[in-house]
Order: C-alpha cells, then structure tokens, then sequence
C-alpha cells in the first residue's frame, strides 16, 4: 500500500507543482522524478482516482489527448492557450467575459470555453517568426 501512496503523492505533486495542465506523459516524466520505475498505467490508474475525490481536473482540448491541472486551479475560471509547435498547453486568466452579444438572437449562453493557440515564449525563441505562419489566412484575433 505505501507504494501506491507514493506514487499517488509523487502524481498529485507533479500536477500541483506544474500551474499548467499535463498531459499524462509529462506527468510520468516528472513524477517519476520522485518515484523510479513509474508506469504509465500506474499514472493512468492514479489520475482516475485523483479525478473521482476531486483532486484534479480533467483539460479537453478539440482533437487532444486529456490534459490534468489541479482542482484549485480549475475551480477558478480560465481558459488556455496550447503551443502549436511543443504541444504544451498554459493557462489564461483573462476571459473575454460576457459573450451573450455572440449567440444567435433568441439564445442564452450558460458558459464558455475559449482556447488560444500560438507559440510559447520557449518555441518563439527556438525558431524564427517567419517560420511558424498562420497559412490559413483568417486573422485570429
């Protein structure tokens, strides 16, 4: 029993010490860090416990993976942005706010969830500028 404890407390760490949501492979890399021979199944197992006592959050981005952030983090509205290049994604404190103006007439909005995308500061700085370019051609303000 003291393994899984260890283990769980190294997973719940990871995700508490990071103040950005996980994917569950980065959470193997750095609690692993804590626990040796760590497994991602171990992981995996963990989170689901984690998640059903309200510990952590479950982050669904379109098209992703799952993502997992603290529970004191999620209790407080935010959105996210994801790095198009690494993959990582951060969380954004600001919010647009009131979006009832956007809904087609006759409709009420009862909450929202908004993802940016573009590059972290770390791949803005890897590569340059010219580089990464929308390609779309929308302006995505």
């Amino acid at each position: 029993m003291e393994r899984t404890t260890r283990q769980k407390t190294a997973i719940q760490a990871a995700i508490e010490t990071a103040q950005r949501p996980l994917s569950a492979q980065e959470i193997l890399e750095q609690a692993s860090l804590q626990v040796a021979q760590l497994g991602i199944a171990t992981v995996y197992r963990n989170l689901k416990s984690l998640v059903s006592e309200e510990k952590v959050h479950v982050v669904t981005l379109p098209g992703e993976n799952p993502r997992y952030e603290s529970n004191t983090v999620a209790n407080h509205h935010h959105h996210h942005f994801q790095c198009t290049v690494c993959q990582r994604v951060f969380d954004v404190h600001d919010c647009p706010g009131d979006l009832k103006r956007m809904a087609p007439q006759g409709f009420v909005v009862e909450r929202h969830e908004l993802t940016l995308y573009g590059r972290c500061p770390e791949c803005i700085g890897a590569a340059p500028a010219a580089a990464h370019g929308c390609g779309s051609g929308h302006d995505h303000n």
